[in-house]
């Protein structure tokens, strides 16, 4: 189909589904061929390249004083019809074309509207990019033509396949599929859109494709059957295809075949809106279909304009093509009809049938989808021609800032204005490309309704677009979408559940990543989120919960006063030390009696002073552990042991001393043991516990460490002893002490009855080395509050040991036997003379 004018524009659309190539013969043309199944929506699609280039002529605003003309071509679903078509349009060899009287040769294409097909485009561009001449494509999606070292004049107004699959990931991501299978059509825009997918899926990490197939070209029954097979068998409930509509019907005749139901099908755009696949055969398993389709406009005065086409209304050149239409439509045959046509009773085309008399495909502008992507184009050429002619003379863009001009079009001068075209035309859309030639992405997202009556519907649910800063944007109206499901609910579709929290993902060995085994966290680990993939530790203060959900700060743990334990020592330690006061009171009370003064009584109240600093140190072994606690308790218990013990070391001394000097020659001995000798002994053996634990502070301080050592969820507060040295040689000192009293008392032993102190620090001091003996090999062994538990119990009973045996006896002459209480029966040697 042609029309003449100032600058021609070409096109290239899919009028007829295929073509016949009869064998050659020595005089056959090798350019004849037969097409075959006409197509009214390709028809439609030309005639829309012609309205729009007759509505900008027009125009008076738009490419004023210049008249635009039309070669439009049928690729008859060949590529190498279409390909010998875009030649003919590049070289401007067109026999049928009449050029103008006034011009010295044909005007020529500056532009061409097409291919649909992306294999078709990327055979064209190939050749027409040496040309330099710009092709706008209008449904070729292939991401391999925004390649521009390779294409280089290429130009869509069609998003490529690049934006589809993030726009497909989109729709998975909104819906939580992460397992589906994925068909594609076997070419380049199948093939590059299985790459593509596959890659940017798997880097988002948003799900995993269960299988990838080939959909076979042709009459291929064993390859779909197979594939179908596999489709049932798979547990992916999700299929994402990427043919054209001759594929999809195909495979619909095996699936049918089969009867594979409960697949929730996911269209691109070369199938999404098909209405030959609308059908009550095919919905059953096709309803509720999602698909991504091509943006939709309105193109105001198109039906009317398609209306006019008539057999009578067309020149020459058209009428063979509106004649084909006009039968196919009205199901006649113009004069001279065949034979057996007449035979068969076919009707005659008069060429003044009504067309709103009959339902045809081709008066639907109510779906204007490839439609509006070939206005858009004609209208960017358009642009850019118009551009390109208010150029001002010395402002050009080109050599010398010269223009182009009329009388010496070149198509590179095109190509260059094109590349910045940026417009908006009636509808509201603006148009543009980037550097690659692709235009500004946008789809409508459609959903395919089946009807309660069997009427079948395509919904408009959803947009999907690219924001100014580059990133997909997903909007959907899900109160509106049909599901072919049982209650109208979106499938699930996932290779293995979601990982609570609680636990992390394990890869299946030799599957899919989003194929996975759900493991709990160990111990000490958590995951918030689901789906995690792997565990984390808790920081050192916290612990993991029961589920392994979150972390929880750990129980802590030490000798407290609230629990059992330490309330039975600290009632102990309090009963001891009032014990201590009492003997105290009575000794200071009775003073003045025999039995007080006979035991050396600034000894005896030192002591009991002692032995209450020894109940009261216990104190501070229970409670939490602070820095000064754990400072002080050692050397607070080590100086008051080291007090009470040489306290009783200098009595056992003047004890003996005394009795050595009741004997002839024994005076000399009480010299050394006088009142000030006694203080001085107890000072200097009590410094030197007090430079010990000094020196100890000093150099290795005790200090409280949080241990979890004993139990992974509890923090064992205690105080670690810094220098075991320095601990080592306290206990040791008191031992040293404590051994040589017990020897001294010992040697005592035999003194006479009534005045024996020595028996009774030989027993205390029997009783306090055997709770300290026993005591190291259960502090080692005890965890946590439990070595502070026996520390606390080896003073306490040490201390009760010494209390009792030194002060226990005396109390009772002094409280229940006052009538012993005397010097005299102190002082005798005989039961029988006393």
């Amino acid at each position: 189909m042609h029309k003449p004018g100032d600058v021609i524009l070409g096109g290239l659309f899919e009028v007829h589904y295929t073509s016949v190539f009869p064998e050659l013969t020595f005089t056959s043309e090798p350019n004849e061929h037969i097409c075959q199944g006409f197509d009214p929506p390709g028809f439609r699609h030309a005639m829309t390249m012609a309205f729009a280039i007759e509505e900008i002529n027009k125009n008076p605003n738009l490419l004023p004083n210049v008249t635009l003309g039309y070669s439009l071509y049928d690729n008859c679903g060949t590529l190498v019809i279409g390909f010998s078509a875009a030649l003919s349009l590049a070289s401007s060899q067109e026999e049928r074309f009449l050029p103008l009287e006034q011009c010295s040769g044909g005007p020529p294409v500056l532009g061409i509207v097409g291919d649909s097909f992306s294999t078709f485009s990327i055979a064209t561009s190939d050749v027409i990019g040496l040309f330099r001449l710009p092709i706008v494509s209008y449904f070729a999606t292939c991401s391999c033509l925004s390649d521009r070292h390779r294409f280089p004049s290429f130009f869509r107004t069609i998003p490529s396949d690049t934006f589809q699959v993030h726009a497909m990931i989109q729709i998975l991501k909104h819906f939580g599929w992460t397992w589906a299978g994925l068909l594609v059509s076997d070419d380049d825009y199948g093939l590059h859109v299985a790459q593509s997918f596959q890659s940017e899926l798997t880097q988002s990490g948003l799900g995993c494709l269960a299988y990838i197939e080939i959909l076979p070209w042709g009459n291929n029954p064993s390859e779909l059957t197979r594939i179908v097979e596999g489709m049932k068998k798979s547990t992916a409930r999700v299929v994402i295809v990427f043919a054209h509509q001759i594929n999809m019907i195909q495979l619909m005749e095996e699936v049918v075949k089969q009867n594979v139901t409960g697949l929730q099908w996911i269209a691109s755009e070369a199938w999404s809106s098909a209405a030959v696949l609308q059908t009550p055969r095919f919905m059953p398993y096709l309803g509720g279909t999602l698909g991504v389709a091509i943006r939709r406009g309105e193109i105001l005065g198109l039906r009317d304009f398609l209306l006019r086409t008539k057999p009578g209304n067309s020149r020459n050149d058209e009428r063979y093509m509106i004649r084909q239409f006009w039968e196919h439509t009205f199901q006649c045959k113009f004069a001279p009809p065949p034979v057996d046509w007449l035979e068969a009773g076919g009707a005659l085309c008069s060429g003044e049938e009504d067309l709103e008399t009959v339902q045809t495909e081709f008066l639907d502008v109510s779906n204007l989808r490839p439609e509006y992507n070939i206005y858009k184009a004609v209208y960017a050429l358009a642009y850019a021609l118009d551009d390109m002619l208010q150029c001002q003379p010395g402002r050009g863009p080109f050599s010398s800032h010269s223009c182009a001009s009329m009388q010496k079009l070149e198509a590179w001068q095109v190509l260059y204005y094109l590349e910045k075209v940026n417009f908006t035309i009636p509808f509201g859309d603006q148009v543009s490309f980037d550097e690659n030639g692709d235009a500004l992405p946008i789809y409508d997202i459609m959903n395919w309704l089946w009807l309660p009556d069997g009427g079948i519907q395509v919904l408009n649910v959803g947009v999907v677009k690219k924001t100014a800063f580059g990133d997909e944007e997903l909007t959907l109206n899900e109160d509106k979408i049909f599901w072919n499901f049982n209650n109208n609910q979106p499938p699930r579709s996932v290779c293995s559940e979601t990982c609570n929290p609680g636990t992390r993902m394990a890869r299946k060995k030799g599957q899919p990543v989003c194929c996975f085994d759900c493991v709990p966290c160990s111990e000490g680990k958590i995951s918030n989120e689901t789906n995690s993939l792997e565990c984390f530790s808790c920081p050192e203060d916290f612990w993991s919960s029961p589920k392994r959900d979150h972390c929880i700060l750990k129980t802590t743990d030490f000798l407290s006063y609230h629990e059992p334990l330490g309330v039975c020592l600290t009632t102990a330690s309090l009963l001891g030390t009032c014990i201590c006061t009492v003997v105290l009171g009575i000794f200071t009370y009775h003073r003045s009696t025999p039995m007080v003064r006979a035991n050396n009584s600034e000894l005896s109240f030192l002591i009991l002073v002692s032995l209450k600093l020894c109940f009261l140190c216990s104190l501070l072994f229970i409670g939490q552990p602070r820095l000064w606690t754990c400072q002080l308790r050692h050397a607070a218990f080590g100086i008051s042991f080291v007090l009470c013990v040489s306290c009783i070391l200098v009595k056992t001394m003047v004890v003996l001393a005394v009795f050595k000097a009741s004997k002839p020659g024994g005076g000399v001995h009480l010299k050394w043991f006088g009142a000030v000798q006694q203080r001085g002994t107890v000072f200097a053996l009590t410094c030197i516990q007090a430079a010990i634990c000094t020196v100890w502070i000093v150099t290795a301080s005790p200090v409280p460490h949080k241990n979890t050592q004993y139990h992974n969820d509890k923090i064992i507060y205690e105080c670690v002893v810094g220098s075991t040295v320095g601990f080592t040689v306290l206990l040791g000192y008191i031992g040293l002490l404590a051994i040589i009293s017990f020897l001294l008392a010992f040697l005592g032993r035999n003194l006479p009855d009534n005045f024996n102190e020595a028996k009774l620090i030989t027993f205390s001091m029997l009783i306090f080395c055997a709770v300290w003996v026993a005591f190291v090999p259960a502090y080692i062994n005890s965890p946590g509050k439990y070595a502070d538990a026996v520390e606390v119990f080896a003073i306490l009973a040490s201390s009760f040991g010494l209390l009792m045996a030194l002060f226990g006896p005396k109390c009772y002459v002094i409280l229940l036997r006052p009538e012993r209480n005397t010097k005299k029966a102190i002082m005798c040697r005989g039961a029988a003379k006393c």
